[in-house]
Parts: structure tokens; sequence; C-alpha cells
């Protein structure tokens, strides 16, 4: 049985700068489903970004509804798990150094570590590591 696999779509303003967004933090584009108008982020064999235009986007919600303005309000948080601290923070300061924002500051439970940054279009992100011992304990 294949493995579930997830797509989140988000609305950009600006595919190219947003593509170059991701690429920086180390993602690729799976070019058999870009185009003018969208493109797929690779995070991981399961994990797909989908980046749409607005224009693009509206095909797809509930008739009526506005596209969300995330640099004005939240609309989802979107967290990845990383191997370690290290990768945390390495993933979290390419996205600041790549045109990225911080969303919040770090926290640092001991067991668990994390870090948040916005895209370019205000998307909250969070990358986060927990140490495999307390994960399997049931820490929260």
């Amino acid at each position: 049985m294949a493995p579930q696999m997830i797509f989140v779509n988000l609305p950009v303003k600006d595919l190219d700068a947003s593509k170059s967004f991701y690429e920086k933090l180390g993602f690729s584009i799976n070019p058999q489903f870009t185009d003018e108008t969208a493109a797929c982020v690779v995070i991981s064999d399961a994990i797909f970004v989908m980046l749409l235009t607005e224009e693009k986007f509206r095909t797809f919600t509930a008739p009526g509804k506005e596209i969300s303005d995330a640099t004005k309000s939240t609309e989802v948080l979107v967290t990845l798990s990383a191997e370690s601290r290290e990768k945390t923070d390495e993933l979290a300061d390419r996205a600041l150094a790549a045109g990225g924002s911080p969303a919040k500051e770090p926290t640092d439970l001991g067991f668990m570590y994390g870090r948040s940054f916005a895209d370019l279009d205000g998307h909250h992100w969070e990358v986060f590591w927990m140490d495999p011992a307390a994960a399997q304990g049931g820490q929260a």
C-alpha cells in the first residue's frame, strides 16, 4: 500500500518569487505539476506544497469565499519535523535568509525545540525537533 500523501495548497502573489524562496530552503520543484499558474514544491516523498497564483487558487475554493491575507490573519500553521535541533535551525535560518520573516520566538522545552517563519506571502511555518526518547515516552 502506498503511503498517504499530503498536498498543502497555498495562494501566492508572485509565483516565481515563491518558487525561488522554497528552492532556497533546499526543496525542489516538480516540473510535471508546474506551469505559469502553479508550482509543486517537493518537501518529501509524501509531502508537497502546491503554490497557486491567487487566480488559480480561487478556482479550488468554495464560491464567494475570500482568500485570507496571511500577513494579517492566521489561516493555517504548517508544521514540519526536523531530524535535529541543528536541522531545525538550518531550515529556519535558510527561510530568513531567503526573504522570510520570523513568525514568533523559538520554543525550547528541552525535549522539544522549534522555530518558525513566515514565507513571502505570510504563510506561517513551524519547524520542530523532538527527542525520540521523549516522543516514545509520551511526554508532552
